[in-house]
């Protein structure tokens, strides 16, 4: 009896340690929804519940990713070029490991950095993606810091610079690359190829590759869509083909809604049962939010269900959880949104400037202004702003949550909070 009950605590103890692993692998969270169930981060935020806080080799505005107990990031150096991939002790903050990969520098937006792209993690290897002006490159790198592949996908044309982030998917890197038309950056020479592609996470090798014909960059980073009926999906958003659902082993495009955008989408899209949010914008204003029906990818095509138009957000990703979605613009203004009608329940100024996107924590949203205040809202259909939290550093990045703690990329920094 005794080596049964042992067994199957084992067993539980591998269950639960195997679930944790992959708390936060991604940008924005799981499948992109950025949904954390975790029960020990607090509402009111002090001094006290701060773990720890290092400071960084060099800047950066990408978010932490993490497995297991390791926490992984990037920064760079801003003026001489350089892209580094840093390994931390989630737990302790200690420094583990640091891989440089060598850069041509060159001027990025001012709002950018070379350390912008959130890196995407699996139990074997952390994958980073950075870019030159001729050299659009993704690489992956053992738990340990040993550099197992690297891939050259050529010239990378954008006034923005890189941005869009890699995610992993049944064994495969999936990244998507659509490019600004040349004509589209001042005084550029250089021309890109837009496309989808996906190679072996073990090898580096291409599974697939699905060309693109856009002529606006796109930074929103795809997610899976998983139907009641017909195929699933990979989910991407850009102004040149809109939202559309891409076969996950093939690259085929099953269905689009090519309409959806008339800017650059930025936003990554977001599910809400059976119908799909993406926004767009642009840095002059105008921005709005998409909400489609898909298509099956068996021919009945993706249709409009509507759109909201007032006060939407252009670089933040949204949360969904239920029937109501939670959009938090760049200008500080937080809309709760019931998904199956588009009914406004509430539209409301947070106050602050926004380019992190929101995450969903126990009832309550956190979001990071650029300005570094970390805000907490109540997650309901009414307005209530339940604290403000300095952090005091530029930040342009979104939380992750693991192991019961929360951590934030500064620019300069990283934080540990809660869990206690």
């Amino acid at each position: 009896m005794f080596a049964v009950m042992k067994s199957a605590a084992l067993l539980s103890f591998a269950l639960v340690t195997a679930v944790s692993a992959q708390e936060w692998t991604r940008f924005h969270g799981p499948n992109g929804t950025g949904i954390s169930h975790a029960k020990t981060i607090p509402t009111k935020v002090s001094d006290a519940d701060v773990n720890w806080r290092v400071e960084l080799p060099g800047v950066g505005h990408s978010s932490p990713v993490l497995w297991g107990n390791k926490l992984f990031i990037t920064t760079c150096d801003s003026k001489s070029g350089g892209v580094r991939v840093l390994c931390h002790d989630a737990v302790t903050g200690k420094q583990l490991w640091r891989h440089d990969f060598k850069q041509t520098p060159f001027t990025p937006h001012k709002f950018n950095n070379f350390a912008a792209a959130t890196p995407v993690v699996d139990a074997q290897q952390v994958y980073v993606i950075w870019n030159e002006t001729e050299h659009f490159k993704l690489a992956a790198l053992d738990h340990n810091g040993k550099v197992a592949w690297e891939r050259d996908f050529g010239p990378f044309v954008s006034q923005h610079g890189c941005g869009i982030s890699p995610i992993v998917h049944n064994g495969m890197v999936i990244l998507g690359n659509e490019q600004d038309n040349v004509k589209n950056v001042k005084d550029s020479t250089r021309t890109g190829e837009s496309f989808l592609v996906a190679v072996d996470a073990k090898s580096g090798s291409t599974v697939w590759q699905t060309p693109r014909n856009s002529a606006v960059v796109a930074y929103s980073t795809p997610c899976l869509y998983t139907p009641k009926v017909g195929p699933p999906a990979l989910i991407f958003n850009s102004q040149g083909h809109g939202i559309y659902g891409v076969a996950p082993e093939t690259g085929k495009v099953l269905w689009s809604y090519d309409e959806a955008f008339t800017m650059r989408s930025c936003s990554s899209p977001l599910i809400a049962g059976d119908l799909i949010l993406g926004s767009c914008g642009s840095g002059g204003g105008g921005n709005y939010v998409t909400v489609v029906k898909p298509g099956d990818g068996k021919g009945r095509p993706a249709e409009l269900a509507y759109k909201m138009k007032k006060s939407a957000p252009y670089v933040p990703t949204g949360v969904v959880v239920g029937d109501l979605a939670w959009l938090w613009s760049d200008s500080g203004v937080l809309t709760c949104m019931h998904t199956p009608t588009g009914d406004i329940r509430y539209q409301e100024r947070v106050g602050g400037n926004f380019f992190g996107s929101p995450i969903w924590v126990d009832g309550r949203l956190y979001a990071v202004s650029t300005a570094g205040e970390l805000v907490v809202v109540e997650a309901s259909d009414k307005f209530n702003v339940l604290h403000r939290y300095a952090l005091n550093e530029l930040c342009h990045s979104t939380p992750a949550v693991a192991l019961g703690r929360m951590y934030i990329h500064t620019e300069n920094h990283l934080v540990s909070l809660g869990g206690k």
